[in-house]
């Protein structure tokens, strides 16, 4: 059975940092894309962030761009989310998902976990 269990979330001020965690089991880890994807209160699920199977391919939303970072480690079957200089806008529940290529990441037909919350206010 496939797991995904995210942490790591929390309330931060804007112009904060968090690490999102996700620990992965249940399947191959390092044979899949991993992505993370949020969805902000009232609003469709968007895609964050997409890391190839070894993280030679790495990918960015426009909307975080050059402030949040994607990484993995295969051998412990985690992948992580460091984000930095958050906004307001961040606010959302992000979750950690597997997808088998970079186009199904992005068209959303991923495998995702529960999710944790990210808060974003002053």
């Amino acid at each position: 059975e496939v797991q995904l269990v995210e942490s790591g979330g929390g309330l931060v001020q804007p112009g904060g940092s968090l690490r999102l965690s996700c620990a992965a089991s249940g399947f191959t880890f390092n044979n899949y894309f991993m992505s993370w994807v949020r969805q902000a209160p009232g609003k469709g699920l968007e895609w964050v962030s997409i890391i190839g199977m070894e993280a030679h391919y790495l990918d960015y939303a426009d909307s975080v761009k050059g402030r949040f970072t994607i990484s993995r480690d295969n051998a412990e079957n985690t992948l992580w989310l460091q984000l930095n200089d958050l906004k307001t806008e961040d606010t959302a529940m992000y979750f950690c998902a597997k997808c088998d290529s970079v186009t199904r990441c992005k068209m959303l037909d991923i495998i995702k976990g529960q999710g944790t919350q990210v808060t974003v206010s002053s």
